[in-house]
């Protein structure tokens, strides 16, 4: 199907096609712009693997494709910014939170409305607490305005309304159109979050139907 301007609707979002890897068997799905799938199984699954795989940060094998634009066309750096990654233990580099920020404005309202004060970018990457950095590493994502979001248990080590501004926020950016692959051991979040299952063991991944 065509829009007005020429663009192929059915190739809207991202499409992976027998994509494999270390530890992953080919896996094939396809998540449109605005659904949230999440992707469970046990410790060892290959969840991590799967997302790295997709993000090109390790070798791997087949067609991975966003709104019909090949990933190998494009340069790392480029799809990365699509497709954003949100590892479970995410970098820090630099001695100040802002160091980290291309540009801290952008992603203030971000972190505020992640419970973050307006000067976090001021603080020493010795201040943040583990789920600190965890919401800061989110507002980085966010703040690059990506097309794909791949989230790494991103509420691991949040109470429970630091839970709930996550996943408010990223529930707005679903209605926006962003697309979100999301990890969690959470069978709650699961069925708060996502309308789609992506389950994995040993590296064998099915999507499973909710009833």
């Amino acid at each position: 199907m065509m829009n007005t301007f020429g663009l192929n609707l059915d190739s809207m979002g991202l499409h992976i096609n027998n994509l494999q890897r270390v530890g992953i068997e080919p896996v094939s799905f396809f998540l449109n712009r605005g659904e949230c799938m999440v992707i469970t199984g046990p410790s060892g699954a290959g969840k991590s693997l799967l997302l790295r795989a997709i993000a090109d940060l390790d070798p791997n094998q087949g067609e991975v494709s966003l709104d019909g634009v090949e990933r190998d066309s494009l340069s790392a750096p480029e799809w990365r910014r699509l497709v954003g990654y949100v590892p479970a233990e995410p970098g820090w580099w630099a001695d100040r939170v802002g160091e980290h920020f291309a540009d801290w404005s952008a992603a203030s309202e971000y972190a505020r409305r992640l419970g973050l004060p307006a000067d976090a970018d001021a603080w020493p990457m010795s201040r943040p607490s583990t789920g600190e950095r965890l919401r800061l590493a989110l507002a980085r994502a966010l703040a690059l305005r990506p097309k794909v979001l791949m989230l790494d248990e991103p509420t691991a080590a949040l109470d429970a309304k630091a839970v709930g501004a996550v996943e408010d926020l990223i529930a707005e950016h679903l209605q926006q159109g962003l697309a979100v692959l999301w990890v969690s051991h959470d069978p709650a979040q699961a069925v708060r979050v996502a309308q789609r299952h992506l389950h994995g063991v040993h590296g064998r991944f099915a999507e499973e139907l909710r009833a």
